[in-house]
């Protein structure tokens, strides 16, 4: 078995490595010929790699989650490591647990931290609320990831996004005294919890039903509405600013809030949860990229470039 694996590949190598296939796309060239690209993952990374010319059996045998033996040239794409796949053995078996992108975090690490701001809220009713989601949703919180693709999309990605987020809240509320902290923390701790119910499973997370006719937004302030009754504080001030909170956070109509922000911690919980997302996203960019050179676009950052110059991390 190879112990070759997908952060040591470098410009110019040809290998043969075991990958799994985190999603595949058809396409056909302007000659006619069909080609997939194959975006594939195992524990240390994940690369995109392009199958020219394929067969039609072997385009019908690659599907998302299959595990594989993976002839390939790695070449340098608009300064981006990219696979050419030559071909694709399915006959051995593996365990999809050994090519699982994890959290930069020990899972007791964030069981720790989270535990430590919720321990920051004051408020009685926040901190009853947020105990009771948190009971309700159990480990599945440090399991799931915080999206399917684009930012912590991975095994621990929604307690590691949470966890980064909590730490920009404390710091905004020192700077700012203006913000209330036991609002803003109980915000961040439960905005994204109802991706729990929104993904299918930790690993190769897809939607669920309730997922694409809910959402997580939806999801979530209705778990809260309903802890809210069984706490008996549905009427209070603070079990409506904190289902706010959760139904504002993207932000605008258009990324799916169905309202907007109308409080401060509002407005800075959506600020927060976008810097967080978006600096994921550029760890992903820049990780692999070349000093001097621009990264291919990027779709979910306003589908623009962005250039790494020398001596950038």
């Amino acid at each position: 078995m190879t112990t070759q694996k997908i952060n040591t590949l470098e410009n110019g190598m040809k290998t043969t490595l075991p990958m799994l296939v985190t999603n595949v796309l058809r396409g056909v060239t302007q000659n006619g010929a069909p080609y997939l690209t194959i975006s594939f993952q195992d524990n240390t990374g994940s690369i995109e790699g392009k199958w020219w010319d394929v067969k039609p059996f072997d385009e019908a045998n690659v599907k998302q989650g299959k595990i594989g033996m993976v002839k390939v040239d790695a070449i340098l794409y608009k300064g981006a490591l990219q696979l050419r796949v030559h071909n694709i053995d399915f006959s051995e078996s593996y365990n999809v647990n050994d090519f699982v992108l994890g959290s930069q975090y020990e899972p007791e690490f964030l069981k720790k931290e989270i535990e430590g701001f919720k321990n920051m809220i004051e408020n009685s009713v926040y901190r009853s609320i947020v105990d009771k989601c948190f009971d309700f949703y159990g480990e599945d919180f440090y399991l799931y990831p915080a999206a399917t693709k684009n930012h912590h999309d991975f095994v621990g990605g929604l307690a590691t996004h949470v966890y980064g987020m909590c730490l920009l809240a404390v710091d905004l509320c020192k700077l700012y005294p203006i913000l209330d902290l036991d609002l803003l923390l109980a915000g961040v701790l439960l905005h994204d919890m109802g991706k729990i119910e929104e993904y299918s499973a930790p690993i190769l997370s897809e939607y669920t039903p309730q997922g694409k006719l809910l959402g997580h937004i939806s999801i979530m302030q209705a778990k809260v509405y309903e802890v809210t009754c069984e706490l008996g504080v549905r009427d209070t001030e603070e079990a409506m600013l904190l289902r706010h909170l959760i139904l504002s956070h993207h932000g605008q109509y258009e990324y799916g809030s169905p309202v907007l922000p109308l409080v401060k911690e509002a407005e800075i919980l959506n600020f927060i949860d976008n810097i967080d997302a978006r600096m994921n996203m550029f760890d992903k960019i820049y990780k692999d990229l070349e000093e001097g050179t621009f990264a291919p676009r990027a779709f979910p950052l306003e589908n623009r470039t962005f250039y790494k110059g020398k001596g950038v991390k």
